[in-house]
């Protein structure tokens, strides 16, 4: 019984591999996979059962000789090329990055030299030749923004940004830090409110870790300042630590909020009952230190 067990068995095995070989030879009168079977130099026998995957990436080079552009990529995942690749003489499938994924991926690297607290990926794409310029009162910010890129790094002082809701704020100063960040300066935006509220919940993580990230970062943007609750904590531990540290460190410093500044010393002279008028004038004293003041007015582009 055994050997009537082991005969068919044998018959079994063979039957398959004529099948493979079969359609492995088949597949080969198909270019493109001749072509990456030629490259991997490996003996066809070994390849035969990896044929339906050879031919799946057979059919993605296809694609790709016919593509032009990342839009128009047909593959499984886009930008991507399903290739075999021989490791240590064993083959494997890997996804690689076409040609224009890697174009893609070089002229966006920028955009990891700045981060984004609790900011929408929309800010990301902000450019300065994107930015809406019929509007004449952005005309002092805008030319105060484009002297900033020229002058860097001989310069000291930001800018604090104030004006209606909607008007860009965020956007245009979001602008010149991406800009910049093409000549590789590292830069942070934090939309302060969600920062500080944030910061609570990691005090027995990464809260110091958080902290002297924001001191010492080249360029800082403290988004919606005044749109915080004030506490002291807030107010003089965390907003006041920051601002002294890179008052010491001439570090360029810009805001946005609501409130030009004689309204935010008023918003900082009360938290809860009490009231302190000597803690919210340091605290402008140093905003005034890192930062000029400027108006912005303008329709609300939110709309």
């Amino acid at each position: 019984m055994k050997k009537v067990t082991d005969e068919l068995s044998k018959y079994q095995n063979n039957n398959i591999a004529k099948e493979l070989k079969k359609s492995f030879n088949e597949a080969l009168e198909d270019e493109m996979f001749a072509n990456l079977v030629e490259q991997l130099k490996l003996p066809k026998k070994q390849l035969y059962s990896y044929t339906s995957l050879l031919e799946e990436c057979a059919e993605e080079h296809k694609s790709c000789q016919a593509c032009r552009n990342i839009l128009t990529c047909e593959n499984k995942i886009t930008g991507h090329t399903y290739t075999p690749v021989v490791l240590d003489g064993v083959l494997e499938f890997a996804y690689q990055a076409c040609q224009y994924q890697k174009e893609l991926k070089k002229n966006n690297a920028y955009l990891m030299n700045v981060d984004y607290f609790h900011q929408p990926k929309s800010l990301q794409e902000a450019r300065m030749k994107d930015i809406y310029k019929d509007d004449k009162n952005r005309y002092e910010t805008l030319k105060s923004l484009n002297d900033f890129i020229k002058k860097y790094p001989k310069v000291e002082k930001g800018i604090y940004l104030h004006g209606s809701f909607g008007s860009g704020k965020t956007y245009l100063i979001a602008a010149m830090f991406n800009e910049l960040a093409k000549k590789n300066v590292k830069g942070a935006i934090v939309y302060w409110p969600e920062f500080l509220r944030n910061l609570k919940g990691s005090f027995n993580t990464d809260f110091n870790e958080k902290i002297q990230y924001i001191q010492k970062i080249p360029l800082l943007l403290i988004d919606d300042i005044g749109a915080e609750s004030v506490t002291e904590w807030g107010r003089d531990e965390i907003l006041g630590s920051i601002l002294q540290y890179r008052m010491q460190n001439n570090m360029p410093t810009f805001f946005t909020s609501n409130f030009d500044l004689a309204a935010l010393e008023e918003h900082f002279r009360y938290s809860k009952d009490k009231v302190s008028a000597v803690k919210a004038r340091r605290i402008i004293e140093r905003i005034n230190f890192l930062a000029q003041e400027q108006k912005l007015v303008g329709k609300n582009i939110r709309s």
